[in-house]
């Protein structure tokens, strides 16, 4: 396949980006137009695409907030946290001004808090050694903590309308489909499609980035690499793709599913906790395990008691939940006092930690601790912990 601008049409010299696309991926039966490419994936875009708070925004920060967020999160899990983040931490300042551990707890419950942490280092360098601004291009950006290569395009094309392309899982898979190629994990392989990626996002337009605030079709960069993410989130899908709703099949030379690697079966590991509970006072109290400040997995975030397996034997759960961290799949079974049970007295001394990590911490006060995220999972079904 050969990719192909307007003006490549034209008697005028083709533009260096207009390179054929066989260059890159291999060859395909067709040729890709990208001009009409860009416009019906935009015609589609602006129609259909899903309204989510951070998009439509004229704020770097706010956009770098939601990228780091989307982070191998589901946007339903992240567009309520977005919102209440950023009532918190309205500006840059304020979220560099902040504990880290009252940014913890406002992100309990998203999961891979070193993302937290990093965010709230990056904003801290911003303002102590930027002077408050952050970078506008991706080379810069990708100087501060916690931002790689996707997220420095992102916020670079997005905020800033800097013509970079932007490749996530969603992207990768649309350009693989469209080019006719199988997926291909090598860096290599890798590399050949951020270079056809490249060429597909349009170039910035004098003084039209996003953040000079010229209107909902100023940032063509940004816009272009929303579209494609959104183009595979919703249409181009792992399994049974829309090919019917999509506006580019005509470029398509895949049209349905390519073939993938074989992925790995997720490990299943059996896991155990204790949730005990007391009442002092007339107040409720729920005995929490601090992480160890150096633990390489969220790092002083607050958890329900770990028991050993051999320590629940004979023992009935209260709660089986499944919660998935990285790449294991945790079977997590939750012992309490019950009917049932003779007490946790017994559980309680099976606890491994040290007394110094245990803290019996206050139903009440629970929306403010740094909780993992499934401690805040079985709190809430246990119904000691209430969201909102």
């Amino acid at each position: 396949m050969k990719i192909v601008s307007k003006a490549a049409t034209k008697k005028t010299p083709r533009k260096k980006a207009a390179e054929p696309l066989s260059a890159a991926v291999g060859e395909a039966p067709a040729e890709l137009d990208v001009e009409q490419f860009r416009r019906r994936l935009m015609v589609w875009y602006r129609k259909h695409a899903r309204k989510l708070p951070w998009r439509g925004i004229h704020d770097a920060y706010a956009t770098w907030l939601s990228e780091i967020m989307l982070q191998q999160t589901r946007v339903a899990a992240v567009q309520v946290r977005y919102v209440e983040f950023l009532k918190q931490y309205p500006t840059l300042q304020d979220l560099a001004a902040a504990d880290e551990r009252e940014v913890l707890t406002l992100w309990s419950g998203l999961g891979y808090y070193r993302r937290a942490r990093m965010l709230h280092r990056a904003a801290q360098f911003v303002v102590r050694e930027l002077g408050g601004q952050l970078p506008s291009t991706a080379a810069e950006l990708r100087t501060l903590p916690g931002v790689g290569d996707y997220t420095a395009a992102a916020i670079a094309s997005i905020a800033f309308g800097e013509s970079i392309a932007v490749v996530d899982g969603n992207v990768e898979r649309v350009l693989l489909r469209v080019v006719g190629e199988p997926e291909d994990k090598t860096a290599a392989a890798r590399a050949q499609v951020a270079r056809v990626a490249q060429t597909l996002v349009p170039p910035t337009g004098k003084g039209r980035g996003r953040a000079k605030g010229k209107g909902p079709k100023a940032n063509r960069p940004g816009d272009h690499n929303q579209a494609m993410m959104e183009l595979g989130a919703t249409i181009c899908v792992p399994r049974g793709p829309l090919c019917l709703q999509c506006p580019v099949v005509e470029f398509c030379r895949t049209r349905g599913e390519h073939v993938t690697v074989k992925r790995e079966k997720q490990h299943v590991r059996r896991a155990a906790y204790l949730l005990a509970v007391r009442t002092r006072d007339a107040r409720v109290e729920v005995l929490l395990e601090q992480r160890a400040q150096e633990a390489s997995l969220m790092a002083g975030m607050f958890e329900l008691p770990p028991l050993p397996l051999d320590a629940v034997d004979g023992h009935s759960p209260v709660l089986r939940v499944r919660h998935a961290i990285t790449d294991t799949n945790y079977a997590v079974e939750v012992y309490a006092e019950s009917e049932d049970e003779p007490g946790v007295a017994g559980l309680l001394r099976e606890v491994p930690a040290n007394a110094a990590d245990l803290h019996w911490a206050s139903a009440q006060r629970l929306h403010v601790l740094p909780l993992t995220g499934l401690a805040r999972k079985v709190l809430v079904r246990m119904g000691v912990m209430k969201l909102g």
